[in-house]
């Protein structure tokens, strides 16, 4: 049966960010599609919500609060994963995300901080996860949550805009360098109705501009990136590496624009 493929029966999934929002969503998504998951966020008592709700569906949901910008926080997410659960096929590097703010404002700081967060920890994940993945299970599947941030021109977002192209840029390259036995793919995610989102969906102006720049017509759920993340880390997508999924609700330029101060001359 062609649904089969789309099963994760007896396979472990690492899912950053998983606290809430869109990283939550994917994490019940692959429970219920057979994973058990190492859920992997900052704060404990909302991955403790997410566990419960994990292993509800029948999967367990093991609890690691991390911090993805510290590598042996990193390091030792995998190794707890692989010794609860004796395996490792799929990672969700989930955890990112960047407040906008005009460019003239950005400091140096700012900038790498945004590069570390969405870039760096997905990069740092991937090459601790891969050998894991070959040596418990013969191979695996890596999904990066990016933005369509990283290809469309958006006032007040070059740090996120910037460090979410780079993650597209680095899931394309490493994808061959793994390839055939880890598959890397990336989703480039427009506006699901998170918290991140609220400011616009509970604002009654710019939910209309926002919902008039969405063909599909409404806010995507996050349940609408799980069902891809679920394609790319299945043997569906067996055949599927080194690409960037679009999945925004038929988006093709921002639906929100952050206005910023013009440039004026200091003298």
């Amino acid at each position: 049966m062609i649904l089969d493929r789309f099963g994760l029966a007896g396979k472990v999934a690492i899912v950053t960010g998983a606290g809430q929002g869109i990283g939550r969503g994917i994490a019940i998504g692959l429970a219920e599609a057979g994973a058990d998951v190492a859920l992997a966020a900052r704060t404990e008592s909302d991955l403790d919500e997410v566990a419960g709700v994990v292993e509800a569906t029948g999967r367990r949901g093991l609890v690691v609060p991390t911090d993805v910008t510290d590598s042996e926080a990193l390091a030792g997410l995998v190794e707890r994963t692989v010794e609860t659960f004796g395996r490792l096929d799929v990672v969700v590097n989930n955890a990112g995300g960047t407040m906008p703010r005009p460019a003239l404002a950005t400091s140096e700081r700012f900038l790498e901080q945004a590069f570390r967060f969405n870039v760096t920890s997905a990069f740092n994940l991937t090459k601790l996860a891969a050998p894991r993945m070959v040596d418990t299970s013969g191979g695996g599947a890596v999904v990066n949550i990016s933005s369509r941030s990283a290809s469309m021109t958006q006032t007040s977002f070059v740090a996120y805009g910037a460090a979410k192209a780079a993650l597209d840029r680095l899931t394309r390259n490493i994808a061959p360098e793994l390839a055939p036995r880890v598959r890397v793919n990336a989703i480039d995610v427009g506006g699901v109705a998170t918290r991140s989102l609220d400011i616009v969906l509970t604002d009654d102006e710019l939910r209309r501009q926002f919902l008039a720049g969405t063909p599909m017509g409404r806010p995507g759920e996050p349940e609408d990136i799980a069902c891809a993340v679920l394609y790319l880390a299945s043997d569906a997508s067996s055949w599927v590496t080194g690409k960037v999924f679009e999945i925004d609700g038929g988006a093709e330029s921002p639906s929100i624009l952050v206005p910023v101060p013009p440039l004026e001359p200091t003298t």
